[in-house]
């Protein structure tokens, strides 16, 4: 199939595939005589996966390393979990730290008076 097509069964878009291709993340497509990019099945599962993966939360590099042991049928699973875990204890982090943000702002807003006056909390903390 075409990169359109593989675009749209894999949910990936035609750039993230010429992309991905270039980092290395998915083979080099085949090519048909007319010089277009040509994908199989495989590669569509292959793209799936890789758009699994980005939603979840993991990285290019990690995206790699699954890639890997998701090739290799001798691999421990506790590699795959532990690749998960750390990707959970990060993401858990980042929600903490998303939190206290969105708790300071409403703070902030619910100290404003938000009328015709010109002192404001809140450009007042930005200033600090």
């Amino acid at each position: 199939m075409n990169i359109g097509a593989a675009a749209r069964a894999s949910g990936v878009s035609e750039r993230m595939i010429r992309h991905y291709e270039q980092i290395g993340l998915i083979p080099p497509a085949a090519r048909r005589d007319s010089g277009y990019r040509d994908y199989s099945d495989a590669d569509v599962h292959r793209l799936h996966f890789i758009a699994n993966a980005r939603d979840l939360g993991f990285g290019i590099e990690e995206i790699g390393s699954l890639l890997a042991l998701w090739s290799d049928r001798n691999r421990a699973s506790g590699e795959v979990k532990a690749l998960a875990l750390a990707r959970a204890e990060e993401l858990g982090r980042k929600a903490r730290a998303l939190e206290g943000m969105r708790t300071t702002l409403l703070d902030l807003a619910r100290n404003c008076a938000g009328g015709e006056r010109p002192d404001c909390p809140i450009l007042d903390r930005l200033e600090e």
